[in-house]
């Protein structure tokens, strides 16, 4: 999701008075349909409002992260949360959409399919760590010289890989699931429970929890835990308390927050916000 070509290609904000919700239109590109002059192009842009981008897709491979804050890439059925240390590469010709709330800094590097292979088939999350952002920032240098630059690039494709492990959610299709998911998604403070669930829309616990396996490869508990792990996670990275989060996505208690958080992303709601 990179800011349009005719804008500053390393830095854009949006107009700072204007808080209404912005919506983005891109154009759909087959991998490889528009040849371009770089190995590797960066841009940055501090995000004023909330922003949701219409499906779209790009000649290039991208690599989406920010610098500060917690924003979604939807491909399909899939919603990645995109951190400043976990990062989402899209292959060119991809179709994704996004949604990036206000205040976040949102980083993007798109890399020319002529030049740099793919590291993965399908999107795939990956580790933004200390070596590949300082690269990263280096190719920002508008002084940098083409061998310094040319050795940077080699650098950046050297250390590219998907990561161990990803901030992914896989929504629910079907009719009969569609009411959880929208309610869980828009109100993640929800508490109504599977039987509660089962008995509005009039089915078995039991078809719930199957309903869910088979879509998302969760059952009903876990996909709610996830759900409210990607609220959860862009409330901290905006600076709000751990008590804070934990009551806005639904938990009684921090240390049940603390407990439900450490299963889906595998460390703790301050080692999160801390990292």
């Amino acid at each position: 999701m990179p800011v349009p070509a005719s804008a500053d290609p390393w830095e854009q904000s949006l107009d700072a008075t204007d808080t209404a919700p912005a919506r983005r239109r891109l154009p759909l590109y087959e991998a490889g349909a528009i040849p371009v002059p770089f190995v590797i192009r960066g841009n940055t842009e501090r995000i004023a409002r909330d922003t949701h981008w219409d499906e779209h897709s790009h000649p290039t491979h991208e690599l989406l992260w920010n610098d500060r804050g917690a924003s979604t890439a939807t491909v399909g059925e899939r919603v990645w949360t995109v951190t400043p240390h976990h990062g989402l590469w899209i292959p060119a010709g991809v179709r994704h959409t996004g949604w990036t709330p206000a205040g976040t800094w949102q980083r993007a590097a798109m890399f020319s399919v002529d030049r740099v292979p793919t590291i993965s088939e399908q999107p795939t999350a990956v580790e933004v760590t200390p070596l590949l952002r300082l690269l990263l920032d280096r190719l920002g240098d508008a002084e940098l010289e083409d061998r310094a630059r040319a050795t940077t690039e080699a650098a950046i494709v050297d250390v590219l890989e998907p990561a161990e492990h990803e901030l992914l959610l896989r929504l629910p299709r079907s009719a009969l699931l569609a009411p959880i998911a929208e309610r869980i998604r828009t109100t993640p403070s929800d508490t109504t429970s599977l039987a509660e669930w089962a008995t509005r829309l009039g089915v078995s616990t039991r078809t719930v929890t199957r309903a869910f396996e088979s879509e998302t490869g969760f059952g009903f508990t876990r996909w709610v835990a996830a759900a409210r792990a990607q609220h959860a996670i862009t409330r901290l990275t905006a600076g709000d308390s751990i008590d804070e989060v934990a009551t806005a996505v639904g938990y009684r208690s921090s240390t049940a927050f603390g407990t439900a958080f450490r299963r889906v992303t595998g460390m703790s709601p301050g080692r999160f916000r801390n990292r």
